[in-house]
C-alpha cells in the first residue's frame, strides 16, 4: 500500500509534535510541512524529510490529508481550503472560532464525504478510556484541570485552551443534552480569563463541575465520575485510575496504572486508520462543534459576570 503523503500546516509547539508522530508511522509521510516563520518550517522539514513552505497553499497540492495547526482564529480558513480540495484534516482544538464557521466546516466534510477529526487529545488518554468503559449512567463530574502559564497560549482564554478538554469529556461520558451553563472565570495574567470555574447540567439531571486555570504552579489533569454504586477517579497526567464500587455489602477498590502513555501518537494513528478506511472517526467534527459551543458558552457566562463585578 503506498504511503499516505500529509501535509502539515502550523509549525509551532503542536504542529511539530503531530510532524513527528506522524513520521513515526510507517505508511505515513510526511510531505510538506509550512510556517509563516521561514526557518521554523525548515527545521521540522529537515527533521521529518519534507519540504518546507512559508505559504500554507504551497504545501497542499499533492497530500491525501492535512493537519492544521494554526492559531485558532486562522483554523477555518485553512480546513475550509483543505476540505474543498477534498483533503482530509486533522485540525487542532478548538475545531474554529465560532460555532457558525464549524458548522461551515462540518457540512463541507460531509458534503465532500472526507475524513474531518478534531484533536481533542484527551479522548485517547487511556485513563480517560478506562473510565468511560465503566461508566454508562454518571450522576456528577468533576474535573481539575490546572497548568502553568504559557505565553504561546494567550491567543485564547483558558477555556478554549484546557478546559474545553474536560467540556468534551464531559458530554461524551453523559451523552446527554445540555440544559443550562453557569460560569465565572477572572483574568490574572492576561486581559482574558486564565481561571475558570463551569457548572454544567444535563437534561437527565447529571451534573458536571469543571474548573481550570492557567496560572497554577503545579499541573494537575483530574476526574472524577460518580454514579450509582461506583466511583470512578483519573489522574489523566500520571495515567492512574482507581474505581471503588458497592456490591451489596462489599466495597471493592480496583487501581489501574498506565506507563508513559503517548496520547497524541493514539490519536494521530486513529487519524491515519480513519483515512485509510479501518476504523470511524474518532472524534468527529460534529463533536468538536458541540464541545466549541459549550466553552464559548462558559466564556461568554464568564466574561459577562466579571463585567458585572467590574461595574459594582
Amino acid at each position: 500500500m503506498s504511503p499516505l503523503e500529509v501535509a502539515v500546516v502550523g509549525c509551532g509547539h503542536m504542529g511539530s509534535l503531530h510532524a513527528s508522530k506522524l513520521a513515526a508511522i510507517p505508511e505515513v509521510r510526511v510531505a510538506s510541512v509550512a510556517d509563516i516563520d521561514a526557518a521554523r518550517a525548515a527545521a521540522l522539514a529537515e527533521r521529518v524529510d519534507a519540504r518546507s513552505f512559508t505559504d500554507w497553499r504551497e504545501a497542499l497540492p499533492g497530500v491525501a490529508a492535512v493537519v492544521v495547526a494554526v492559531p485558532p482564529e486562522r483554523h477555518c480558513e485553512v480546513t475550509l481550503a483543505a476540505l474543498e480540495r477534498g483533503l482530509h484534516v486533522l485540525v487542532e482544538k478548538p475545531i474554529a472560532a465560532t460555532v457558525e464557521e464549524a458548522t461551515r466546516l462540518v457540512e463541507l466534510a460531509e458534503r465532500r464525504g472526507v475524513v474531518f477529526q478534531v484533536a481533542h487529545i484527551e479522548r485517547f488518554n487511556p485513563a480517560f478510556q478506562s473510565i468511560a468503559a465503566r461508566v454508562d449512567r454518571p450522576l456528577f463530574v468533576d474535573a481539575e484541570r490546572l497548568a502553568g502559564f504559557q505565553p504561546r497560549a494567550k491567543d485564547v482564554d483558558v477555556v478554549l485552551d484546557l478546559m474545553i478538554h474536560d467540556i468534551d469529556l464531559a458530554l461524551t461520558l453523559v451523552g446527554r443534552e445540555v440544559a443550562h451553563v453557569s460560569a465565572c472565570g477572572f483574568g490574572v495574567l492576561t486581559p482574558g480569563i486564565d481561571i475558570a470555574n463551569a457548572y454544567i447540567e444535563f437534561d437527565n439531571g447529571c451534573i458536571a463541575n469543571l474548573a481550570a486555570s492557567r496560572v497554577s504552579q503545579a499541573p494537575v489533569r483530574k476526574y472524577r465520575v460518580f454514579q450509582h454504586n461506583v466511583y470512578l477517579s483519573a489522574d489523566l497526567q500520571a495515567g492512574k485510575v482507581r474505581c471503588v464500587s458497592r456490591d451489596g455489602e462489599r466495597i471493592a477498590q480496583d487501581d489501574e496504572s498506565f506507563e508513559r502513555p503517548d496520547a497524541l501518537a493514539a490519536q494521530d494513528r486513529a487519524f491515519v486508520d480513519a483515512v485509510r478506511g479501518e476504523r470511524p472517526v474518532a472524534v468527529s467534527g460534529r463533536h468538536g462543534r458541540r464541545a466549541l459551543d459549550i466553552a464559548l458558552t462558559v466564556g461568554r457566562l464568564a466574561r459577562e459576570r466579571l463585567q458585572r463585578f467590574h461595574q459594582s
